[in-house]
C-alpha cells in the first residue's frame, strides 16, 4: 500500500515538473518575441500630427534606387509618330526632344523584279517607287543628294521601264477634255452600281442620271474631292493625280500633256477652278464642295 502511494506522489512530481519547464519555454518565448510598435509611437510624442502622417506616406511610397531607374527608362505608352502623317518619301521619327519629326527615307529596300521599276515625267525609268520619292524629298530638304533642282517636282507617270510614247497631236488634244468627263463620268457610274460610293457622292451620281446639265459637273467634283488626299487642301498636286495618270497612260497618250495644262500657272498643283477650265466645265458649276462631302460622309 506505502508502495502505492509513493509511486502516485513520484508520478504527480513529474508532472509538475514538466509543466513548468513548458511554462518556462513559453515564457522565454515572450521575453525575446519583438514588437514593433506603429510609427506614430516611435516618433516623439512632442512630434504633431502632420509631421506623423508624413513619415508614414514617405514609409510607403519610398522607391530603391533600383526601381527608379527601371521606371526612367521605360517606353512611352503613346508612340508620338501614331498621328503623324509624313506623305510619301518621308517617314516619321522621334527626335531627341521627343518630338515627332517627318524625315526623308533614309535607304530604300532593293527590288529585283523588272515589274516593281517605275517611269518618272523626266522619262527616267528608277528601280522603284520608294527612289523616286525619296529623291523628291531629298531635293525639297536641300540635302547634298539631290540630283538637280528639277527633281524637286519629280512624280511617278506609270509603273514599268520607261517607253516611248507618241506624241499628242492638236486635234486629239482638243477633244480630250470631253473624252475625259465622259470617262470620268463612266467611272462614276460604275461604281455607283458596284455600291463603292459613298452616301453622299452617290447621290450625286444619281443627280447625274436624271439632269444631264449636272452630269459632267458632279463627275468632275467627285474626281476632284477624290484625288485631293491627306490632308486635303483644296488641290491636287502632280503626286496625287497619279491614280488618274497611271492606268491611262499605256491606252490615252494625251493623258500627261492634259494634265500638264491643266496647272495653268505652273505651281505644281491644280485647284479646283483650273480643274474646271481644263474639262472645259462653267466655273459657276463646280464648286468647291469637298468640305462639305467630307463632314457629311462622317456623320
Amino acid at each position: 500500500m506505502k508502495f502505492l502511494y509513493l509511486s502516485l506522489f513520484i508520478f504527480v512530481v513529474l508532472l509538475i515538473a514538466e509543466g513548468s519547464s513548458d511554462q518556462s519555454k513559453v515564457r522565454k518565448h515572450k521575453k525575446f518575441r519583438k514588437h514593433r510598435k506603429p510609427l506614430s509611437e516611435e516618433t516623439d510624442g512632442s512630434a504633431d500630427v502632420s509631421k506623423t502622417v508624413e513619415l508614414e506616406k514617405k514609409a510607403e511610397v519610398e522607391v530603391p534606387p533600383e526601381a527608379e531607374e527601371i521606371l526612367d527608362n521605360r517606353v512611352p505608352l503613346i508612340d508620338p509618330c501614331i498621328k503623324v502623317h509624313c506623305g510619301a518619301g518621308r517617314v516619321c521619327e522621334v527626335d531627341e526632344e521627343g518630338e515627332p519629326q517627318c524625315v526623308c527615307i533614309p535607304t530604300c529596300p532593293i527590288e529585283t523584279e523588272s515589274r516593281r521599276k517605275v517611269c518618272s515625267n523626266h522619262n527616267e525609268t528608277w528601280t522603284s517607287d520608294c527612289a523616286v520619292y525619296q529623291q523628291r524629298c531629298l531635293c525639297n530638304k536641300g540635302d547634298s543628294e539631290c540630283k538637280g533642282e528639277q527633281y524637286k517636282h519629280i512624280h511617278i507617270e506609270y509603273y514599268g521601264e520607261c517607253r516611248e510614247m507618241r506624241e499628242c497631236t492638236k486635234d486629239e488634244m482638243a477633244d480630250f477634255p470631253r473624252r475625259m468627263r465622259d470617262w470620268l463620268f463612266n467611272i462614276m457610274r460604275d461604281l455607283a452600281d458596284r455600291s463603292e460610293l459613298t452616301p453622299h457622292y452617290l447621290k450625286m451620281e444619281r443627280e447625274a442620271e436624271s439632269n444631264m446639265t449636272r452630269r459632267w459637273t458632279n463627275a468632275a467634283i467627285w474626281k476632284f474631292c477624290d484625288l485631293d488626299g491627306f490632308p486635303p487642301d483644296r488641290s491636287v498636286s502632280r503626286h496625287e493625280l497619279f491614280p488618274i495618270r497611271a492606268p491611262l497612260m499605256a491606252l490615252e497618250h494625251c493623258i500627261a500633256p492634259f494634265l500638264d495644262s491643266c496647272d495653268a500657272n505652273d505651281d505644281h498643283r491644280i485647284n479646283i477652278k483650273e480643274w474646271a477650265q481644263c474639262l472645259e466645265l462653267d466655273e459657276d458649276e463646280i464648286e468647291d464642295r469637298c468640305e462639305e462631302i467630307a463632314d457629311q460622309d462622317d456623320e
